[in-house]
């Protein structure tokens, strides 16, 4: 069963332009890459998949000059099937296993501009850091994460509430029956998480404890993938630097907590798990103007993982503390509504683009303040904190007002849209958008 997605649309626009690009889309294992690109090629006459760790033949392919039509005769020889350009969709999976392939993508939209081709592949950042150039301008690429809210929304057969949602405002909230139904929602999607093979799961059963198996799995999965990333670095290194993460979601990372290791090699083992797609840093930024990324502190970042779902099967929360209950603190435990809030400004963020997330902290002796999220809408500098609270108990959030001379800032929680002065609320589940 396939499941809508929103980067379905992007494709298939890709898919009718006159002047397209090669097309690399970029992900986390299993957050449903392939399954996107095979219902793309729904929408041509013939599609030529080729899996270059389970199709090792066709490497040779690419060992000598890179001539597209020279190697889309061999491969549609080899496979058995037409390769013509505007009716076939060329797809090349697993695209890291054969960097020669990632360095002939160039090639096919300077010379074979008129072909289809999309190629896609996990733990691809890592073979592209090997190539001194894969075709910058000539190689469009595009960001894909697990489901966004939107879509497990569409997914639970529940458009018509996201389309109240998506209309309703801190001016117009939403109708408080429709509200109730969103943060139920919610809460399952916090403990199922976006990963396509769990919601896919979760539609078909409606079974929590189901999905819980299969997250167990992808959890064991991904750290298996630990062995693959670096040969240099070693895999008990990678785990203990990726279980710290998780220990530490929602704080400044301090490296000194990580036992048995220096700095430098838990910011290396990182590094990894950022080219894998795992984890995402969010950045300190003072926000004294726009761009925000013109003034960041690197020594100042939270880590916090690619899924909610892995998040808080790795935490091993108690499930029935989110699901059964209007306690917000246990709702958010170990950061989880956090955690939701920065995935989805970056779900929501345009596909083309790989948005960076910032926040904001001050220390000083007589007292410290942090914001947990800094955007930028138009020529806006926004701050979001992730709170239960009323707008007289958001210091720091007032403080970073007072001090940026913001507009407004907005507190996002399990309450229904509303406005207190200077402060816009903004449900857990509506947060996405906010970033439109």
């Amino acid at each position: 069963m396939y499941i809508k997605r929103l980067i379905d649309s992007e494709l298939l626009d890709w898919s009718k332009e006159r002047d397209h690009k090669s097309l690399l889309i970029r992900g986390a294992r299993q957050v449903g890459k392939s399954s996107s690109v095979r219902k793309l090629a729904e929408n041509f006459e013939h599609f030529v998949e080729v899996n270059f760790e389970r199709d090792t033949m066709v490497h040779v392919f690419f060992d000598s000059d890179l001539i597209p039509q020279e190697i889309c005769v061999k491969l549609s020889v080899q496979l058995n099937k037409p390769i013509i350009p505007g009716k076939t969709l060329l797809f090349f999976d697993e695209i890291q296993a054969c960097p020669r392939a990632i360095s002939a993508l160039r090639f096919f939209y300077e010379d074979y501009p008129e072909l289809h081709v999309v190629a896609a592949g996990s733990l691809l950042e890592f073979a592209l850091e090997e190539l001194p150039s894969f075709g910058v301008g000539r190689i469009r690429s595009i960001y894909m994460y697990p489901f966004s809210f939107s879509e497990f929304m569409n997914a639970c057969g529940e458009m018509l509430l996201w389309n109240e949602i998506c209309k309703s405002t801190p001016e117009k909230p939403l109708f408080p029956t429709f509200h109730q139904k969103a943060v139920e929602l919610l809460k399952q999607f916090l403990v199922i998480g976006g990963m396509p093979a769990v919601v896919s799961k979760f539609i078909e059963k409606q079974d929590i404890l189901a999905c819980q198996n299969i997250l167990n799995d992808l959890v064991d999965s991904l750290k298996t993938d630990f062995s693959k990333y670096k040969k240099r670095v070693p895999e008990m290194r990678i785990s203990t630097a990726f279980r710290a993460i998780v220990d530490q979601a929602g704080s400044k990372f301090n490296y000194s907590k990580v036992e048995q290791y220096n700095i430098r090699q838990v910011k290396e083992s990182i590094s990894l798990l950022e080219k894998a797609g795992l984890v995402i840093s969010v950045v300190h930024t003072s926000a004294d103007g726009i761009p925000l990324g013109a003034q960041v502190n690197y020594k100042k970042q939270k880590f916090m993982l690619f899924d909610t779902g892995i998040f808080q099967r790795l935490l091993k929360l108690q499930l029935s503390d989110i699901l059964f209950s209007d306690n917000f603190s246990l709702v958010n435990k170990g950061s989880l509504a956090e955690q939701m809030v920065g995935l989805e400004l970056l779900k929501s963020s345009p596909s083309y683009d790989q948005l960076q997330l910032f926040y904001w902290h001050r220390e000083s002796k007589k007292s410290c303040a942090e914001v947990d999220f800094v955007i930028q809408k138009k020529e806006k500098v926004i701050p979001i904190e992730v709170k239960s609270g009323t707008s007289g108990k958001m210091q720091s959030m007032n403080l970073f007002l007072k001090e940026k001379q913001s507009e407004y800032g907005v507190r996002t929680s399990l309450e229904n849209f509303a406005q207190y002065d200077k402060i816009k609320v903004y449900p857990l589940y509506a947060i996405g958008n906010l970033a439109k």
